[in-house]
């Protein structure tokens, strides 16, 4: 009989990608952070609101991929198993994640072209993507929910790190290991 072993990683691609995403989130917060720093009008603001609005499409780029790698590849198993709360909670978690990973950007950029802008390339063009009709009134509404979100994404984050913490210093099992 021929003994068929799982890998205890998941796939390179699929770390990756994960390491990417999470690379492009780090950002998208830090430029949006640094944006409050600088003076109003000035070209350091602009290029950080920029920087803000090109991480978060990166983001909504990944995705894809990331949720095609996640269909195709089954997570390698947890050494030892974890019980089936914490598998029922760490489902609910990720699937809090990638909705937060694709409605985050979406409403960042429909919130900046009904504002009247789009994502500007490099020359001074723009690239529209959702071609509608300016609404100021709708666009401040999403950036409300935008930012309002953005906050409660931290915990989420919190809680997603904290878990793979939780998993590698205090239950001593290896999910952490599988995604390193």
């Amino acid at each position: 009989m021929i003994a068929i072993t799982r890998p205890t990683r998941y796939a390179v691609s699929s770390r990756w990608v994960h390491w990417l995403t999470f690379a492009f989130v780090a950002l998208a917060y830090l430029f949006i952070e640094l944006k409050s720093e600088a003076a109003r009008g000035s070209p350091l603001r602009e290029l950080l609101k920029q920087a803000h609005f090109w991480s978060g499409f990166a983001v909504l780029l990944l995705l894809l991929p990331r949720v095609w790698l996640r269909s195709r590849q089954s997570p390698p198993p947890i050494t030892p198993t974890p019980g089936a709360w914490s598998r029922r909670l760490a489902a609910l978690t990720h699937i809090v994640l990638y909705a937060f990973l694709l409605v985050q950007p979406l409403l960042g950029l429909a919130a900046l072209e009904l504002s009247g802008k789009a994502l500007a390339l490099p020359g001074g063009a723009t690239l529209p993507l959702l071609g509608v009709s300016p609404d100021k009134d709708f666009a401040h509404s999403l950036e409300e929910i935008h930012e309002t979100l953005g906050n409660i994404f931290y915990g989420v984050i919190a809680l997603h790190i904290a878990a793979a913490l939780w998993h590698h210093l205090v239950r001593r099992d290896d999910t952490l290991k599988r995604m390193l």
